[in-house]
């Protein structure tokens, strides 16, 4: 391991150097990033999607957020936000468990405001959609002309993540814009595109949320409207009574630094207080609070990770020192194998599972068939009695945890008895002990990959902002 380290810290000086001597970054996110609030709250729920196999190697999916996202529109009556990274219809085939989400997520809404007029719809999302003003959305132009307001988030007002790509891409290409092209294959669907959008895809940065806000309710996903991830496994917090405001200050920040105006407030039906603490993080805050969950847990407690991206170096030293000290911990990762069709190279999960078997921490695999194990929670359980389950959009990773992307989870603490920790209990040792005769994860040999090469290529990735993850 001493090797491993020397290698890591003989690149990461240099790289740091050119950090540092980069011209015209933004240094900091937006003013109203990176932020966190509490509350107190009676009513929330755990949801899940899931898949696996029986004993014939027949695949089920069983799915719940999208359901709850329906109905949280339908019972909207004077608000909705929806802030979702992916709407679109890029790398969808209809196999099985796959499903048009994107036309009909578009259609709730379209419906909403034609038989509502009334009601204020706002939808953020990611240029991504557009290829970066390379093509036309078919779902933002439908969400317009039905009167919603649609607003794509500015990522130039976004840190970048990558010194040795974003420093020319900014001196050099950033200057001309991007518009509809011809000359490069698009990378996420069928036609093609400029080279300008393309060189902009390459910036590798993004409005990552999965938002929905009414006056009502609140909702925070790992899941995105998206047909081509419509089977995917995700987990989401429905939350009513509370919370609303948090999140609308650190979604109104978006709408200001993208040019969607200084929208009023809206008048929300808040009644905190009970059972739960509800917390409100985004980008780095998350990152924050999972470290002192880690840093804080005594011997004996419990920590089950479920995760479809593990890369961060500090989270990871904090799993290990856990369980060094004596607590109970289990890990699913996503084995990153697939893609819309295209076959990934399993990193960096491979690479950070082969760490964390070194430790004798115990590894599963998440049993895909085309899908992606999309899951993003962690669950801490004290010996107090009390246990904390964070979930949402961000995976573990430089990208996500460090005020690149734009991120939001939700943190809920309560008694280890509560029926939202006992949901994640059974949830994660279904998938665990493939319980029921059926088949959702996998031994870690499965898909180990311990190549000392790909371990620095994988950690070289993550710390300069090169990856993809």
């Amino acid at each position: 391991m001493s090797n491993f380290v020397n290698i890591k810290k003989a690149v990461l000086l240099p790289l740091l150097a050119f950090t540092v001597t980069a011209n015209g970054w933004p240094l900091a996110p937006p003013p109203g990033l990176d932020f966190a609030a509490t509350t107190r709250v009676e009513r929330v729920q755990l949801l899940v999607d899931e898949c696996w196999t029986d004993r014939d190697g027949r695949r089920h999916v069983n799915q719940e957020i999208f359901r709850a996202v329906r109905d949280l529109i339908n019972r909207a009556e004077s608000f909705l936000l929806l802030d979702m990274f992916l709407i679109n219809n890029f790398g969808y085939t209809a196999v099985e468990g796959c499903y048009p989400l994107s036309d009909e997520f578009t259609g709730w809404l379209v419906a909403k405001k034609r038989d509502h007029p009334e009601i204020d719809i706002i939808l953020i999302s990611d240029p991504v959609n557009t290829i970066y003003g390379a093509v036309e959305s078919p779902h933002f132009t439908a969400l317009e002309q039905a009167g919603i307001k649609v607003v794509l988030t500015d990522l130039n007002k976004l840190p970048d993540s990558n010194p040795i790509y974003s420093t020319p891409w900014r001196l050099l290409a950033r200057p001309f814009g991007t518009a509809p092209g011809f000359l490069m294959p698009n990378p996420l669907g069928e036609g093609r595109i400029s080279v300008r959008s393309f060189l902009k895809l390459l910036n590798m940065k993004a409005n990552h949320r999965k938002v929905v806000i009414s006056e009502g309710e609140l909702m925070v996903l790992s899941a995105n409207p998206h047909s081509g991830s419509s089977a995917h496994w995700n987990t989401a917090l429905h939350v009513a009574g509370a919370g609303m405001k948090m999140a609308w200050q650190t979604e109104a920040a978006i709408l200001r630094f993208s040019h969607g105006g200084d929208i009023p407030s809206p008048v929300f039906e808040e009644k905190p207080g009970g059972r739960f603490q509800l917390e409100i993080l985004t980008e780095e805050r998350v990152r924050v609070r999972v470290l002192e969950l880690l840093n804080t847990l005594e011997p004996g407690g419990r920590i089950d990770l479920s995760m479809f991206y593990l890369a961060d170096q500090s989270i990871l030293d904090a799993l290990i020192t856990a369980h060094q000290r004596g607590a109970y911990l289990r890990v699913i990762l996503d084995p990153n194998k697939d893609a819309f069709g295209r076959e990934k190279n399993g990193m960096p999960n491979r690479q950070s599972a082969a760490l964390l078997s070194e430790y004798r921490i115990p590894v599963r695999w998440a049993s895909t068939h085309g899908e992606q194990f999309h899951v993003k929670m962690i669950y801490v359980e004290q010996l107090s009695g009390d246990a904390t389950l964070v979930t949402g959009s961000a995976n573990y990773t430089r990208r996500n945890l460090g005020n690149y992307n734009a991120e939001s989870c939700l943190a809920i603490t309560g008694s280890v008895d509560s029926e939202i920790m006992a949901k994640q209990r059974a949830t994660f040792q279904r998938w665990w002990n493939n319980q029921g005769e059926r088949g959702y994860t996998l031994h870690y040999r499965v898909y180990a990959d311990e190549n000392i090469l790909r371990r620095i290529g994988a950690w070289f990735q993550e710390s300069s902002g090169l990856s993809s993850f």
